[in-house]
């Protein structure tokens, strides 16, 4: 059933440009926070994302009350627009040549006749695309809900964030001089996967760890941490973009965030010249 999303979401809204049916207004903002939000379990067997959601939630949401319901129940209640909906979908791009297919979380807002591909959509980020296995990025799972509550509360104080180029005015607002930058070997290019070859081209503190590293940070909500995500093929394609974020573990906030279209296998990476522009 979830793969229907696919067809669904082919003209959907999305921060990273792609055709906008229906681009959220500051009301549906301010109506999410009057909402309750209904997580929605993905409707595959043995999803990582269902085993976690849960005590995400206890743990770190807190801007409205919230329920966990199915899909079934999703496309029941869709059309309520006191409901808001946290979930992952699958999407692809309409004017994306490569017809990638992208795995999202979203957080959508419920409105009369409903159809997924225009329902507001307050935040969505790329988790992965759609064939990389779950463990390249459930563990970041509570920093992304963290940050979407973030988003959200930035948007009903400074309603200019609402758009196609939201994300990008966050660049370079905060600093990364006292924070200490959590890199994965796996995510990082050839080049710069020694600690020696990242020192030579950035000057802050950073560490190469392991996933669970990461995780453990993200739990404790590390006020020092910054961590990596990066969306890419991973192997199962050549031409593709590929997105790379650099999100606080404790504050979410938003530190870099770029993509663009790789050519080759080790364009899949965050390169030498990443770490340059982060001076």
């Amino acid at each position: 059933m979830k793969d229907l999303l696919v067809l669904l979401f082919l003209l959907f809204c999305f921060q990273w440009g792609a055709a906008q049916q229906h681009m959220p207004e500051l009301g549906d903002y301010e109506r999410f926070m009057k909402s309750k939000t209904m997580v929605v379990m993905d409707d595959v067997l043995m999803s990582e994302f269902n085993m976690v959601i849960r005590d995400i939630m206890e743990r770190s949401w807190s801007l409205t009350p919230f329920e966990i319901i199915s899909f079934k129940q999703f496309e029941e209640l869709k059309d309520d627009p006191e409901l808001s909906f946290l979930m992952t979908s699958t999407v692809t791009f309409a004017k994306d040549r490569t017809k990638a297919r992208y795995n999202f979380i979203s957080l959508l807002m419920g409105e009369p006749g409903a159809h997924v591909r225009t329902m507001p959509d307050l935040c969505s980020l790329p988790l992965a695309y759609l064939r990389v296995e779950e463990a390249s990025y459930h563990y970041k799972l509570e920093a992304f809900v963290l940050f979407i509550q973030r988003h959200v509360q930035n948007v009903l104080q400074n309603p200019k964030l609402i758009g196609e180029n939201g994300f990008k005015q966050y660049q370079g607002k905060s600093s990364l001089a006292d924070k200490t930058l959590l890199l994965t070997r796996e995510d990082l290019a050839s080049d710069v996967q020694s600690p020696e070859a990242i020192a030579a081209v950035y000057p802050y503190a950073f560490k190469i760890v392991s996933r669970e590293e990461v995780a453990e940070a993200i739990k404790r909500q590390d006020e020092n941490a910054v961590f990596l995500h990066k969306v890419g093929p991973e192997g199962t394609r050549i031409r593709a973009r590929v997105y790379k974020m650099l999100v606080g573990a404790a504050d979410s906030k938003l530190y870099y965030w770029d993509y663009g279209m790789i050519k080759h296998v080790s364009d899949d990476a965050f390169q030498k010249r990443d770490f340059k522009r982060l001076k």
